[in-house]
């Protein structure tokens, strides 16, 4: 099973590719991975590979199935869970204006708010109109603001106020500023520290006995951690960065501590068990809202094919989390570099898809077609994205072939199916060029990972 990995895209006249998980953790420079498997609704299996720290020998530093790393936005979904929790209990209504709730800040009222509300169920959807896609973190060395300065943006935060500038409703667009807000109104309402809160509302009743949404981590585990490392594999300074945001960014944990939450869902859902949630209150989080999005997993398919899940990163880590709860099946994968994570964890899925039978398991298949060396020549230079990625993307010519080095992104073979549209060949994900009438690209559009970014050419 962990010798059959392979990209997501195969292109039809190629032989097919498969690898071993040993051979793409070294092509991507990801030191260390842990991966939990449920099968028949239950953990089939879990393991570490590598190492928490590059290039250690240490035996200590060995990556195993308790190994903690950082899930940054699978962070959303749990708390979502906590969230639904006082609702059940009535603490909370899932379509009450927040600012009833809030009380050491307030969702400033504006236009777009004039009639409708910021809500728990907009806020747990991505639904609310609100701003803030991501957040960076914080070195282990800097002053962590308050979550109020946080949430207006002011020094010593480093991402921009969180405002509402869409009509709450009318759109569904990711916002991790979103679940800050939410984070901020449990403690508000309970009085309750968050990570206190977390343990009482999930991980307790789940059974995830080693996460924590602790901020920074107590030193007294900073052994259990993988260390965040970048693209080429180097350890970020100060081993990982702190997430006051613990909502949306901050829990630490294990694949295996995801993976019971994952399956508690999913005997919600099935009327099995109300350890975490009732039968309703579970159909409710796994039905879509708006945008694939439901009360805070993402949600795909119907049927035998329903999934729900998250992805998540952090500087220096990348996890996703996916369940089939019809099946009873799904997996949990963390690594400790952000960038090469990404493409290693597509990987993995389709080896575990093609061994297990998990629905939409195959490969996308492309046929390519050949460009003149004009045309390649055409769409080769630099880039400019625009938000939320920013940074520079990098389209080249490498041994007859083109290739793309973006921001936080393995570099990727480009896959011609016309003059305009393209295929990246690990990830799969569709590049389109603005070509002006003498053959050269003006822009691009990425579309993949949840996301569309544009980009403009650099003289």
């Amino acid at each position: 099973m962990l010798r059959g990995l392979r990209p997501y895209v195969e292109i039809v006249g190629r032989p097919p590719v498969r690898w071993t998980l040993e051979e793409r953790m070294a092509h991507h420079h990801v030191p260390g991975i842990s991966i939990a498997v449920i099968e028949g609704g239950r953990i089939a299996w879990a393991r570490g590979v590598g190492v928490k720290t590059a290039g250690s020998a240490d035996p200590k530093d060995a990556v195993t199935p308790d190994t903690l790393f950082q899930a940054g936005s699978i962070s959303k979904p749990v708390t979502a869970t906590a969230m639904l929790r006082l609702v059940e209990r009535g603490t909370l209504q899932l379509d009450t204006d927040v600012n009833r709730y809030l009380a050491t800040w307030k969702v400033p009222e504006n236009e777009h708010t004039a009639k409708e509300k910021v809500t728990l169920r907009r806020l747990a959807s991505h639904t609310a109109g609100l701003t803030v896609f991501g957040f960076p973190g914080y070195e282990r060395n800097q002053p962590l603001p308050p979550l109020v300065q946080i949430l207006n943006g002011t020094a010593p935060a480093d991402t921009e106020p969180v405002r509402v500038d869409a009509v709450p409703g009318s759109i569904s667009r990711y916002s991790s500023g979103g679940t800050l807000v939410m984070q901020l109104l449990m403690t508000d309402v309970t009085g309750k520290p968050f990570p206190a809160l977390m343990e009482e509302l999930v991980f307790g009743p789940a059974g995830m006995t080693h996460s924590t949404f602790e901020q920074p981590l107590p030193a007294a585990r900073a052994g259990e951690a993988a260390r965040a490392h970048l693209g080429e594999g180097e350890t970020i300074p100060g081993g990982w960065h702190v997430y006051p945001q613990m909502a949306p960014a901050g829990l630490w944990t294990t694949a295996s501590d995801l993976a019971r939450w994952a399956i508690a869902i999913a005997d919600a859902r099935a009327g099995r068990s109300k350890a975490l949630l009732s039968q309703a209150t579970a159909e409710q989080m796994l039905t879509p809202v708006k945008g694939g999005y439901g009360l805070g997993p993402v949600i795909s398919g119907s049927g035998r094919s329903l999934e729900f899940g998250h992805g998540g990163s952090t500087v220096g880590f990348n996890c996703t989390l996916t369940m089939y709860p019809e099946i009873g099946a799904g997996a949990v994968m963390m690594t400790n570099n952000e960038e090469g994570g990404q493409a290693l964890l597509n990987e993995i899925m389709l080896a575990l898809a093609a061994e297990y039978g998990w629905p939409d398991g195959a490969p996308m298949r492309v046929t390519a077609i050949e460009l003149s060396a004009a045309s390649a020549a055409g769409v080769a230079g630099s880039y400019a994205l625009l938000a939320p990625v920013g940074g520079t993307a990098e389209v080249k010519q490498e041994g007859g072939r083109l290739v793309m080095l973006a921001p936080r992104l393995p570099k990727e073979e480009l896959i011609p199916q016309s003059e305009t549209e393209f295929v990246m060949g690990t990830l799969g994900y569709r590049v389109t060029f603005k070509r002006e009438a003498g053959g050269k690209a003006t822009g691009m559009t990425v579309d993949g990972g949840g996301m569309v970014v544009e980009g403009t050419r650099k003289p």
